[in-house]
């Protein structure tokens, strides 16, 4: 999977614990608590696995954003082809 600048800085993000998302079948991310510029391109990054909630949520609440071992993976990747 080829990432974007803005897909790659959401990665980042989550890495550094600054993200949150909603249990839902198209989760609304916010990054700083403020909605992520790109809502598309996030919820491709989590449909394709790379963040998911770190906590347990019921359907429609929020929870922390963390990074999946693929999104890892992908932002290691990311980071040596920039």
């Amino acid at each position: 999977m080829e990432l974007s600048r803005r897909e790659v800085a959401l990665l980042k993000a989550t890495a550094a614990h600054r993200v949150d998302l909603t249990r839902s079948a198209e989760p609304d991310v916010r990054v700083d608590g403020l909605p992520f510029c790109d809502p598309t391109a996030a919820r491709a990054l989590v449909h394709a696995g790379l963040i998911e909630a770190a906590t347990p949520v019921a359907p429609g609440d929020r929870a922390p954003a963390r990074l999946t071992a693929a999104g890892a993976e992908a932002l290691g990747l990311a980071a040596l082809a920039a």
